[in-house]
């Protein structure tokens, strides 16, 4: 009679051990892999559905980014800098912003009157709340600060901010109409401008003396082979036409060779330009064909849309911007703009109370206030804070 084998016996006991504990872990990993793949197809469901306002998760996923490409500092072969990390946080998707640059006496009360703390920056926040379909536009302004108290400010209301430093300049300080220092920051912030524009992007630039009534880009065309669509002081009726008193305080300008071009040559003027400032210069330039020569393809914008205090526009419903131009001091200016704003609430009233046909003829005889403060300020010279240009 055979024995069993008791080590065979052992073996046999091992591999069927062996194999209840492969099984065991085959069936626990098959399980791990079909939960992952649960969680994944839902959180793709998510992202594939997020365009739905109905989502309930919606709100979750785009605070934790978890359907978002990658940022273009992911596939940059150099790093990100500050004003590149800038622009793209109030960057549109075809890469066009909205810069404004300010410094202490556009967010600081300006004056002895201790009664009101309206700033400039205050009035030209509170026109995109006021504007039609301009409060979504707050999303891409970015406000360029050239003082430490500037920046402070634009933190402290939450917009996107960027400090700008200028080597052995204070743009803290106040700065007189057309003084040195003046027209030295004017360059500085041409030279800024002209680094937006090799970056890449494409920017509306407008003064904080511009108050935004309605959304400009609905005026603006949207042909890309458009370089600069530029504001005037006064409108001869011809867009094309370099007869037109162009004004710096509102543009809107495309990136590409031509438009870095441009403001390189601009830029550079600065030096055997003394006593000018970058305003006059750009005219200058225009005058001598330097626009033709390069093949810019320039649009003058009217005064009926892009309006301002040297000519006013009397067409209520289809004004998008007015300037405060042809104005010497800051005060004057932030006064003259409180009426601005206080002429536009009034006109909204109306239309937003009667039908539209009766709402038209209510406000046929709408005149903006004069401008007192404005016309004022270029009497006889007085201590100004004034900051920033005509």
């Amino acid at each position: 009679m055979i024995k069993p084998d008791s080590n065979i016996d052992n073996n046999i006991s091992q591999k069927t051990s062996s194999h209840s504990i492969m099984n065991y872990y085959s069936r626990k990993s098959f399980a791990n892999f079909a939960l992952l793949s649960l969680l994944f197809s839902a959180v793709l469901y998510f992202c594939i559905s997020s365009t739905s306002t109905s989502n309930p998760l919606l709100p979750f996923l785009r605070n934790h980014n978890f359907c978002s490409t990658p940022p273009n500092s992911m596939i940059k072969s150099f790093p990100v800098d500050e004003l590149e990390a800038a622009l793209e946080k109030a960057s549109m998707p075809n890469k066009t912003v909205i810069i404004a640059v300010v410094n202490r006496a556009y967010v600081e009360q300006q004056g002895d009157d201790t009664s009101s703390t309206t700033t400039m920056l205050d009035l030209f926040l509170d026109s995109f709340w006021l504007g039609e379909e301009t409060r979504p536009l707050l999303d891409h302004l970015l406000l360029v600060a050239v003082d430490q108290t500037a920046y402070d400010r634009c933190m402290f209301k939450r917009l996107h901010c960027y400090r700008l430093v200028t080597d052995g300049v204070d743009f803290g300080s106040e700065k007189v109409y057309m003084s040195s220092e003046f027209i030295k920051m004017m360059w500085g912030r041409t030279q800024f401008l002209l680094d937006v524009l090799n970056r890449g992007y494409s920017f509306i630039f407008t003064d904080t003396d511009v108050m935004w009534l309605r959304n400009p880009f609905t005026k603006l065309s949207k042909n890309e082979t458009e370089d600069l669509q530029i504001s005037t002081d006064v409108f001869n009726g011809k867009p094309r036409s370099e007869d037109n008193m162009l004004n710096t305080g509102f543009y809107y300008i495309r990136s590409n060779n031509k438009t870095i071009s441009l403001f390189n040559t601009w830029y550079n003027m600065k030096d055997n330009s003394t006593g000018m400032k970058e305003q006059d210069v750009l005219c200058d330039l225009m005058k001598q064909g330097f626009f033709r020569q390069l093949g810019l393809r320039v649009t003058f914008l009217p005064t009926d849309h892009f309006s301002g205090f040297c000519h006013d526009t009397t067409d209520y419903w289809s004004v998008c911007t007015v300037h405060s131009n042809c104005c010497r001091h800051i005060t004057a200016k932030i006064f003259d703009l409180s009426n601005i704003l206080r002429d536009w609430r009034r006109f909204k009233g109306i239309v937003t109370q009667f039908p539209i046909d009766i709402a038209r003829n209510k406000t046929m005889d709408f005149r903006w206030s004069p401008h007192t403060g404005c016309l004022n300020s270029w009497g006889p010279s007085k201590t100004s804070n004034a900051t920033n240009k005509p």
